[in-house]
């Protein structure tokens, strides 16, 4: 069995940058997704493989809303039993 795993994302981007268009991506190319902001992010599973991910978005762009940012997947590799927020974090 891999250590790594491979998450796939769905953001539906609706986040204006500072001149009131929404962002995809980020200027330095990395993608963007801002929650805060409003942007609705889904996890739409865990594959054991990039190309199992890949399947599955390219299912997914068939579907309603999926089908309307089609270039808004991301696949995130992860390392299992790796912590990912190891500090801690202040409320505001």
């Amino acid at each position: 069995m891999s250590d790594r795993v491979f998450l796939l994302w769905h953001v539906h981007h609706v986040a204006e940058d500072e001149n009131g268009a929404v962002r995809h991506f980020e200027p330095d190319g990395e993608f963007s997704a801002h929650e805060e902001k409003g942007d609705d992010v889904k996890l739409l599973g865990v594959y054991s493989s990039r190309e199992n991910a890949s399947a599955r978005a390219e299912r997914a762009k068939e579907l309603d809303g999926f089908r309307d940012e089609p270039e808004c997947f991301y696949i995130d590799e992860c390392t299992l039993d790796e912590d990912k927020w190891t500090t801690g974090f202040l409320t505001i």
